[in-house]
């Protein structure tokens, strides 16, 4: 893909989100002047690009719906449920367009717009509803007769567009040639092209070309009477560009990189000035210590701006859910309404790209097992819409994405019968009501009997927490019965950079996510037991001491210092030493597989530092159904 067609296909693709989410609004509030207008500038703005870059598929569709949304801003055609579904389908169609090019499909490749689709952008044009028949076949090919001639022309040559496209009235080959060097610029083109055009459009039913008012000749000043508010438009100003992802990581791994290596020499340096130096020696080490303390800062900048650029809000991954639910709950049968808060929130550009799927896999459950139907409703005494509601903010150096519903709830007696009938636990095992919740998550756990098109399957929050882990996240669920339940992920704002504790036990330097760590307490010999288990009380409340060198399969030493863990179930880890803190750069271990180890490290010193997953100490430093079992 050569790069004017990349840019246009991201372009484009962002627009064709956005008008997504725009129909969404127009659907719950039809006589919104401001988003029938965004609606038809997306449209045009595809159309325009598609004309350029010789798609003529992108162009016959867009031009149907630019008409559409025309005769809907001037009043022509109504807003119905048959014009947001006509225009739901087109942008459907743009989009997937849109995603083979992206995929590397050659635009000749790509195939015709249906005939379905213009069927209906047409009656919704003409204002007919979805059973109405369908036009005479006279009147729809002479519908479809000028867009399938401007896109023919469009993909001919540049005299050719000018030549079909001045039958709007717009003089397209003067404008074309007023942008291009004198080299690039086109002749007139052949009379009889020209008048072949305007031929044909002349001929199209009256209800399609009634959306646009024949124009002037252009002229330039002409327009600007005519649309006062472009008088005052200041030119457009370029303050963004776009930097290949893989550039991005390279960039920050070297800053990260340079971070480590100042804090490295920043070490050195301070064990350097034990000894006494004199004359020359003292200066030189003075000015070294200056020179050092300026790189160290420069390189935290460094790492800091080049963090910057990777952080995306998380609204970019939440516009594609509305048009879901929607369409899902259509399917279902169901009334739901989901709500979005917290769309600003930036998080990694990574963990952005990977929670589609699992955000996907949430909500389709969500919507199959969590909210009733609204018979069912109304018979529980609820409101017969159910309500979805998708969350995100910042919590410390944590980003929290929480789904919740208002539907039936989880019945954790339930939950651990399936698991027993599936053999996925023993038929003995003891859960208590926060491990049954955690059954979801096993692979090919599933409530369903019979599996559907939308789940039952097993493999849906399987999918999600592994995909939580991935990203040194951790996934917990509560739910009532009757209230509905409610999913919280929690994910590091980025993921190569963390700010960690640094312990030592039983011989081995780790690091703990600060995300987790609430404070240190110092461990007594001896401690209280409850049910065979170590207690201690911190401010007033009992908490479980666990040892992290036994969690870890290590052996066994002198653990005396206690790190109180923020969890779910909160608890006390038990350490041989606290070393400090620092911000690690993260390597992700990809060869082998360690239960409890996220990644690897270098401190200050130079020393390998195991990093210890987020999730494992979410859940315990246990994996709560292993232990079930």
């Amino acid at each position: 893909m050569d790069d004017m067609l990349k840019d246009f296909v991201v372009e484009a693709m962002d627009l064709a989100v956005n008008v997504e989410e725009h129909l969404l609004r127009l659907e719950r509030d039809p006589d919104n002047k401001e988003t029938l207008n965004a609606v038809f500038r997306s449209f045009h703005t595809i159309k325009g690009g598609a004309g350029f870059m010789g798609l003529p598929a992108l162009v016959a569709a867009c031009h149907l719906t630019e008409n559409l949304f025309d005769a809907l801003r001037t009043g022509a055609a109504p807003v119905t449920p048959i014009a947001i579904e006509a225009a739901l389908q087109a942008s459907g169609f743009v989009a997937d367009q849109l995603t083979e090019l992206a995929n590397g499909a050659a635009p000749e490749s790509l195939p015709a717009m249906p005939e379905e689709l213009e069927h209906i952008l047409t009656n919704a044009i003409e204002g007919k509803g979805m059973d109405a028949p369908a036009p005479a076949a006279a009147v729809v090919a002479e519908a479809a007769a000028p867009v399938a001639e401007v896109a023919e022309v469009l993909a001919a040559a540049p005299a050719a567009v000018a030549a079909t496209a001045s039958a709007d009235g717009l003089d397209w080959e003067g404008m074309y040639n007023a942008v291009v060097p004198e080299s690039s610029r086109v002749a007139a083109a052949p009379v009889s092209a020209v008048a072949a055009a305007p031929a044909v459009v002349a001929a199209a039913p009256a209800a399609v070309a009634a959306a646009k008012p024949a124009a002037k000749a252009w002229d330039g000043a002409e327009r600007r009477e005519e649309r006062p508010e472009v008088r005052h438009a200041a030119p457009v100003k370029e303050d963004s560009i776009r930097v290949d992802a893989v550039k991005l990581d390279a960039l920050l791994e070297v800053a990260g990189e340079s971070v480590q290596a100042a804090n490295q020499a920043a070490v050195l340096l301070e064990r350097l000035l034990q000894f006494k130096f004199e004359g020359q020696a003292a200066t030189l080490m003075a000015t070294l210590a200056e020179t050092l303390e300026r790189a160290s800062r420069y390189s935290t900048e460094l790492q800091r701006a080049t963090l910057a650029t990777r952080m995306q809000p998380v609204g970019r991954l939440f516009q594609k859910f509305p048009r879901l639910v929607r369409e899902l709950a259509k399917d279902l049968g169901k009334d739901v309404e989901l709500t979005i808060e917290g769309a600003e929130t930036e998080v990694d550009r990574v963990v952005v790209d990977s929670l589609y799927d699992p955000l996907v896999h949430m909500l389709r459950n969500s919507l199959d097992h969590g909210v009733e139907s609204p018979e069912a409703r109304l018979a529980a005494g609820k409101p017969a819409k159910s309500y979805i509601s998708l969350k995100a903010w910042q919590e410390a150096n944590s980003v929290m994405i929480v789904l919740q519903d208002d539907g039936k709830g989880m019945d954790p007696a339930f939950l651990r019968s399936k698991a027993q009938q599936k053999g996925l636990i023993s038929e003995n095992a003891q859960l208590s009501n926060d491990e049954c919740f955690q059954l979801v998550f096993l692979p090919g756990f599933s409530t369903k009997e019979v599996a559907s098109s939308v789940s039952g399957r097993g493999v849906g929050m399987d999918v999600v927490k592994t995909a939580v882990e991935k990203n040194r996240g951790a996934i917990h669920i509560e739910s009532a019965l009757g209230k509905g339940t409610k999913f919280a992920i929690r994910l590091p704002i980025e993921l190569s950079i963390v700010p960690t504790m640094l312990v030592s036990t039983s011989g081995a330097a780790l690091a703990l996510p600060m995300a987790v760590v609430q404070r240190v307490v110092e461990l007594p010999e001896t401690f209280m037991e409850v049910g065979g288990a170590p207690v201690l009380k911190d401010q007033g409340r009992p908490l479980p001491v666990r040892s992290l060198a036994g969690s870890l399969g290590y052996e066994s030493c002198s653990e005396r210092v206690g790190i109180v863990v923020a969890a779910p179930q909160p608890y006390i880890l038990a350490v041989e030493a606290v070393d400090g803190t620092a911000d690690l750069v993260i390597k992700p271990m990809t060869a082998i597989t360690v239960e409890g180890i996220t990644g690897t490290a270098r401190s200050a010193e130079g020393e390998l530092v195991l990093v210890v997953g987020l999730s494992f100490l979410m859940d315990g430093c246990r994996g709560s159904v292993r232990m079930a079992a």
